[in-house]
């Protein structure tokens, strides 16, 4: 069959080109069936065609390409079941006076915030009717009542409510995040409105049950909670139980991914589990039972650990591996990456778009492609040296890779990395490996004290070191501006260099002006894309926040004198995203003159009485007790705005009262942040 012939790079590349244009560009779906219908046909008929003539054509590696596009677009349209008539979405909108009751079972337990517990549901019924979707599920926060568990089933009146995007330039879209898993709507309850209506029995929910189960164990020890969270990250793959200020540690100094099993875990894990199955090997058959019991090992570890996307990823490529090596049969590693991207975006084509993903995926990349270059460059013959420069080169190959991704999604980078990962990846082998005999023993009830003693002081040893090396902040540099321009030129730059590296050639340095040109391309992009002399006005939570942004300075003005300016995360954010130099602080005026335009604020004081002016703006804020229309009437104002320091009741009056007069209002709660470009 030519299509054997194919190597799984180019199908994968064809692939992730079809999700893409599925998700950004949605086609018909009949259209869609229609063109892989064809496809299909045209590709039988040119291989049986190729075959008797015993001449191969293009026309069937064209098609084969189309196929693979087409295919990507097809499982995004099918991945997702908004738009199926069993949809909770089509059944919720004839509910708008009435309460109805929401049966829904836990999928996922989200970790909460001050307020509330968060879970994500899986939603049954909406009344008596059967249907289909995911929810984001917010309990209050009550000491009196245990946490909800994965598999249960409960019964609760409730209203849904969308998913609000952001409301300023530059943030976290967190109703993007949710969509890509399927999560449109979220209900708000409390533990008293529900109760429990029966138990459903999935492998999630067992898995959940083992980790509950191996984590009740361990608390019988007297392991620190820090020390037991940081457990459960690296063993369990729950990071649920880390606390901010930990978290906050390992991002700072360029660890934390030693907290989300990857493929580092997965190979370390590997390579333990092959020593301890190695006496199968003298059995007859004993390498096919070796094998078997090392995937389902993995696959049941993954399972325990979430089946996130990077667990997944790893899993699915070692999988391969070792089937690979039963087999003795050469691998490429480029193909078993190829293999494990495709057929995990087959059945997960969003997984394309979550940050861990991307991440895993080029740091496995970048060091199978830049790791043998740099570790060519010295090469000791002392054991210990020659070992700490593997993992030295390793890193720095795995930065290079993901560096630029890491400073469009964080805008953060480690200076100390290459140290941190130095001290901690040797030691990591021990962790784990001691980590699962603590675990077995644990749950035999055969630890002894002295072993857990042992394995907390390691875990408390290496949280020590982190927080020592994250309070070095001199080499931590943060708010690093980076659009996806400069992501796009970073990494062609890095291919050119690399490439380069390998080879001078004609072609190497002329790809490498090319990735210095796309550099240029970059910087002058952006600064024709930058925001030029606009004052806003900022959506915050109880306060006022206008900025004005000219000639590359943002003046802010805010009502909280508790803060800066810079300390403000919408600020922050809209100057990372903006490529902004310089934030100065100003003070907040009742009136702005903004060339031809003029912005009156109009605040609790409610002075607005002046003659023979008439703004084009005005501000409501601090929910001033005023009667609209008469404004209206004396002022004779364009535009009438409410920033999110006003009551909401207030601001819904004024709506109203803006409708009827035909008189365009903007609410930040509802609308986002408002431009007046002068």
């Amino acid at each position: 069959m030519p299509l054997l012939n194919f190597s799984i790079i180019k199908l994968t590349i064809c692939l992730i080109t079809g999700i893409v244009i599925g998700y950004y560009h949605p086609l018909n779906h009949d259209l869609v069936i229609y063109v892989l219908s064809l496809l299909l046909i045209l590709l039988v008929l040119v291989g049986v065609i190729s075959n008797q003539t015993l001449k191969k054509t293009i026309w069937f590696a064209v098609i084969s390409y189309l196929l693979f596009i087409f295919i990507g677009v097809f499982i995004v349209l099918n991945y997702s079941l908004k738009e199926s008539k069993h949809h909770f979405l089509k059944h919720i909108s004839s509910y708008q006076d009435t309460l109805p009751t929401i049966t829904f079972c836990i999928n996922k337990v989200l970790k909460p915030n001050a307020y509330n517990t968060k879970y994500v549901v899986d939603i049954l019924k909406v009344n008596e009717t059967k249907v289909r979707g995911k929810a984001l599920l917010h309990v209050k926060k009550d000491s009196l009542i245990h946490a909800l568990k994965v598999d249960e089933v409960y019964l609760s009146p409730g209203k849904f409510k969308a998913i609000s995007p952001p409301l300023n330039p530059y943030q976290f879209n967190y109703k993007a995040y949710l969509a890509r898993q399927h999560i449109y709507m979220q209900l708000f309850t409390e533990n008293q409105n529900f109760f429990k209506a029966g138990q459903m029995y999935t492998v999630f929910g067992y898995a959940e049950r083992v980790r509950s189960y191996i984590h009740s164990k361990l608390k019988k020890y007297d392991f620190n909670s820090d020390e037991l969270s940081i457990i459960s990250a690296l063993l369990l793959g729950q990071r649920q139980n880390v606390s901010k200020d930990m978290h906050e540690h390992y991002v700072n100094a360029g660890a934390v991914h030693i907290l989300a099993v990857s493929g580092l875990h997965i190979g370390i894990i590997l390579l333990i589990l092959s020593q301890v199955f190695r006496p199968l090997e003298y059995l007859r058959y004993g390498k096919i039972l070796k094998v078997i019991l090392l995937i389902t090992s993995l696959w049941c570890f993954a399972i325990i650990a979430g089946l996130s996307a990077s667990v997944t990823r790893a899993v699915t490529m070692f999988s391969i591996v070792a089937i690979a090596s039963s087999l003795k049969r050469p691998t490429n590693v480029y193909n078993t990456l190829a293999i494990s991207m495709f057929f995990i975006l087959l059945f997960k084509p969003l997984y394309l778009f979550e940050i861990g993903f991307q991440l895993s995926y080029l740091a496995v990349f970048s060091i199978v492609s830049i790791d043998p270059l740099l570790y060519k460059l010295h090469q000791s013959k002392y054991w210990l040296i020659d070992k700490l420069w593997r993992i030295l080169t390793v890193t720095i190959a795995a930065q290079l890779g993901i560096l630029p991704l890491s400073l469009f999604y964080f805008h953060k980078f480690q200076g100390l990395f290459f140290f941190s990962n130095l001290v901690i990846i040797p030691v990591l082998g021990l962790i784990l490996g001691m980590g699962m005999l603590v675990i077995i023993l644990s749950v035999l009830n055969g630890l002894p004290s002295f072993v857990a003693d042992s394995y907390n002081t390691i875990i408390y040893r290496m949280n020590e070191f982190v927080t020592w090396v994250s309070n070095l902040d001199t080499f931590f540099f943060t708010d690093i501006p980076f659009n996806h321009f400069w992501l796009i030129a970073s990494y062609i730059t890095i291919v050119a260099l690399v490439q380069l590296f390998i080879k001078a050639t004609y072609h190497t340095i002329t790809f490498t002006l090319v990735g210095l040109l796309a550099i240029q391309l970059a910087h002058i992009i952006t600064d024709l894309k930058r925001t030029q002399n606009t004052l806003i006005i900022f959506h915050e939570y109880r306060h006022t926040l206008i900025g004005d942004l000219t000639q590359n300075e943002l003046k802010v003005a805010h009502t909280n004198k508790d803060i800066e300016p810079t300390q403000i995360s919408t600020i922050s954010d809209f100057a990372i995203g903006d490529f902004v130099k310089t934030i100065t602080k100003d003070s907040l005026r009742p009136l702005y003159m903004i060339n031809d335009k003029s912005l009156l604020v109009v605040d609790s004081l409610c002075v607005y009485n002046i003659s023979s002016f008439h703004p084009d703006y005005v501000l409501l804020r601090a929910s001033p007790k005023l009667n609209l229309n008469r404004l209206i009437d004396s002022l004779k104002p364009g535009y009438i705005i409410a920033d999110g320091s006003n009551y909401k009741s207030y601001v819904s009056h004024w709506k109203s009262i803006c409708r009827k007069r035909k008189l365009p209002f903007h609410n930040t709660d509802e609308m986002g942040a408002y431009f007046i470009a002068y």
